[in-house]
């Protein structure tokens, strides 16, 4: 497959440095009485700063390849690099690599006894942050993602979207290189999804992250990605790789024009193709 730097080098734009590879990557589960093959042969280069979705049907092996970057689940076959480091090795995943990494889950997963600022802070308090230090990221955390003032509140005062909000500032607390996101606004009602799709791509472009974002949701795939990776049903697979030449940032209103009609329609049509 072809590099990102090769890509773009071949497209006449600066060449972007490689981020995350996948190389040859598979994973398959054994038990006593049943082998799964979960995903076979996956090859994918992201670059800096892209932001990549990744689609498929329920039981493709979206959340297993996302557990597997995030060092949850050791691939059965292939290699997994973070610039150039290899996040595993045999079934021990690198813990220098591993910290360079942030995620966020369908379930924000909070600390209920926890303030906001304190689940945001956590992160650093481990690596042994000092306390000014601490206050003062958590601070431009919660502004960056529209927290400001709630601080001093409990996850059990927050809305489902300002709980994810929460989530994401605290994998954000520590300046990841690689923000990992599995379907992490499944569980919002379609308003509330809506504004997070806006603030995540917001989020994005502010701090230049690389983002890995899966999601069942067609549209809101085209609308976050740079490109959307298709995965066919077990063994997951690359079936495409769909780039998204629609420029950043994108409004809602973006979704009713032709081109992004055009790219649903393609995605759409190639999952129906699957039954």
């Amino acid at each position: 497959m072809t590099s990102v730097s090769e890509r773009e080098s071949a497209t006449g734009a600066p060449p972007v440095t490689t981020k995350l590879e996948l190389k040859g990557v598979g994973k398959e589960f054994r038990t006593k009485r049943a082998h799964t093959q979960a995903l076979s042969d996956v090859d994918l280069t992201i670059g800096d700063g892209e932001f990549v979705s990744v689609i498929g049907r329920s039981g493709c092996g979206k959340t297993t390849l996302l557990r597997m970057l995030a060092g949850l689940v050791s691939p059965s076959s292939g290699e997994i690099l973070v610039e150039g480091r290899s996040l595993w090795h045999g079934s021990t995943v690198d813990s220098s690599v591993m910290s360079e990494l942030g995620v966020v889950f369908q379930e924000a997963n909070l600390f209920p006894w926890y303030s906001v600022a304190d689940n945001i802070a956590l992160p650093l308090k481990l690596r042994g942050d000092g306390r000014a230090a601490r206050q003062e990221r958590v601070a431009e955390l919660a502004d960056l993602v529209g927290l400001k003032g709630f601080e001093k509140a409990y996850p059990r005062e927050l809305s489902g979207g300002m709980r994810q909000r929460v989530a994401i500032a605290r994998a954000l607390s520590i300046g990841p290189k690689l923000l990992l996101m599995d379907e992490p606004f499944g569980a919002l009602d379609a308003l509330t999804r809506e504004r997070m799709n806006l603030e995540v791509q917001r989020i994005a472009l502010a701090t230049g992250a690389t983002v890995v974002f899966v999601t069942h949701d067609i549209t809101e795939a085209v609308f976050l990605g740079d490109r959307v990776v298709h995965l066919t049903p077990r063994p997951g697979r690359i079936q495409q790789i769909l780039p998204v030449g629609i420029e950043r940032p994108r409004d809602i209103d973006v979704q009713t024009e032709p081109e992004f009609g055009v790219l649903v329609r393609e995605l759409r049509h190639a999952l129906h193709e699957e039954e």
